[in-house]
């Protein structure tokens, strides 16, 4: 049986996912050399690490949505959906990791998906709120800033091998759905 080979360009986006989730600041002939081929192929299908990094931001947003909608299409409450997103999000830490890092204002584009789920999660987190996941009295802004921070703590947990994916999942959701609930008073 042949072995099918991916396309140039496939091969250098995957290359550069592996290299830029080892070390951010890498060169493009880092990603050239990973891809096995010469920068001034890299070059043709990107001419510059502005225009690949686009490309993985779009890619790496479009893989985050995509792993969100199948795990959570069969939810039966906002609390489901967003632990099933956690376990959903936290796997994909290598080749999300660039996005908490080189930023995700490389494009317009890139920066305008991101303020669509940025305000999908929001309005989530207000329809959590009124199932009672979460104290109505904290902000939602709060509340999203704290689940995008607690999936970079889970990825940088995973990465550094102090937890496996399933294990920083766990984490994340229990101190999400534990540490955000109301005070008793």
């Amino acid at each position: 049986m042949n072995q099918i080979r991916p396309s140039t360009r496939d091969a250098i986006i995957e290359a550069a996912f592996l290299v830029f989730a080892e070390n951010p600041g890498a060169a493009l002939g880092d990603v050239a050399a990973r891809a096995g081929v010469g920068r001034a192929t890299l070059h043709r299908h990107f001419p510059g690490r502005l225009e690949l990094m686009r490309a993985l931001a779009k890619i790496a947003m479009a893989e985050l949505d995509h792993a969100v909608a199948q795990a959570t299409a069969d939810a039966q409450s906002y609390e489901e959906g967003f632990r099933l997103s956690l376990e959903a999000i936290v796997p994909l830490a290598n080749r999300q990791w660039f996005l908490a890092n080189e930023g995700l204002q490389v494009d317009d584009e890139v920066a305008k998906a991101y303020r669509k789920s940025r305000s999908e999660l929001c309005r989530d987190i207000e329809l959590a709120k009124q199932e009672g996941l979460f104290d109505p009295a904290l902000p939602t802004q709060w509340i999203a800033e704290t689940y995008e921070s607690l999936i970079y703590a889970a990825w940088s947990m995973v990465r550094a091998g102090d937890a496996t994916s399933n294990q920083a999942a766990d984490l994340a959701w229990r101190t999400f759905s534990n540490g955000l609930k109301g005070m008793s008073k």
